[in-house]
């Protein structure tokens, strides 16, 4: 395929075909001629469908694999097309409003582009771009208004503790956040040991494994997670301050450690081992030598 040069758009009657033809197909799944699961669908039954296929492309992404981006942006236009088609049969909005919507966002977002206005850094096009957000949603009452409750946890803690500080309301210095951090990690350790006896041990493998005491008291239990929670809060305006996206991190963290644990089965295995056989010991091992093998 030949490599268009940046910002061209796809030829107007392979596009036009396309998505016509995409159009079509949904529209006749939705008819009384075509698939009974998508007829019966609502805009509430799909959500976690949308959800799920948002996922796979972000893992498709990570992949690098071109073929399964294409099949997972795919799945996600699906998505997008059949919530308009819903919308469409329940007489409430069609896809030609959602596009024309959108479209008519983007060139008032971007007066640097469409319009007059000069711009002269990335910053200074956030500055406009939150202006003119700000503008079209007048009519909320809180800065915090219109950040999905549904959005991962620590993406949203970073996306309010971000609209916090488009008005003002932000640490001035980024470095006190890590005394913020240790103080709700102190207010955590006080639950966690109310008798004020915090053990301190190193975090090793050449011991005899503790049991967990579990928590009885269903307050502090409560108590518990509300200080976990606070600290989970704090490491997300820290992401955010340093201008990493915590979720993605996570998803990072969660990736490198899948890894190498199925590296640690993977060398088991060629020992004749299961997991189960084997000893703590052994598997740290293992896990340090993934480790190490995926540094070099």
């Amino acid at each position: 395929m030949n490599q268009p040069a940046p910002g061209t758009p796809p030829p107007a009657d392979q596009l036009e075909s396309s998505f016509r033809k995409l159009c079509d197909v949904v529209a006749k799944l939705r008819s009384p001629e075509g698939c009974p699961w998508d007829r019966k669908q609502t805009l509430a039954t799909i959500k976690p469908y949308t959800l799920e296929e948002t996922y796979e492309l972000l893992e498709a992404i990570d992949s690098g694999d071109d073929a399964a981006i294409v099949e997972e942006l795919g799945d996600v236009l699906l998505q997008v097309v059949l919530d308009a088609q819903i919308g469409a049969d329940e007489g409430r909005f069609n896809i030609v409003q959602v596009i024309e919507g959108l479209t008519t966002k983007m060139i008032q977002r971007h007066p640097h582009v469409f319009g007059d206005v000069v711009v002269e850094s990335a910053d200074e096009v956030r500055t406009h771009w939150e202006a003119a957000k700000s503008k079209e949603k007048q009519e909320r009452e809180s800065a915090l208004d219109g950040i999905p409750a549904d959005l991962p946890s620590l993406a949203r803690a970073a996306r309010l503790t971000k609209r916090a500080a488009n008005v003002g309301y932000d640490f001035p210095h980024r470095a006190m956040l890590f005394d913020k951090l240790r103080e709700e990690i102190g207010e955590l350790q006080e639950e966690l040991y109310p008798e004020g006896d915090v053990p301190d041990i190193p975090a090793a493998v050449d011991m005899a494994p503790v049991p967990d005491e579990p928590v009885d008291d269903k307050e502090r239990q409560h108590r518990i997670e509300g200080e976990l929670g606070d600290v989970l809060f704090v490491v997300a305006n820290i992401a955010r301050r340093w201008n990493v996206n915590p979720e993605e991190a996570l998803r990072r963290a969660n990736r490198k450690f899948s890894n190498r644990f199925q590296y640690i089965e993977r060398g088991l295995r060629e020992q004749g081992k299961t997991i189960r056989e084997a000893s703590l010991e052994e598997m740290e091992a293992l896990y340090q030598q993934g480790k190490r093998l995926e540094r070099k």
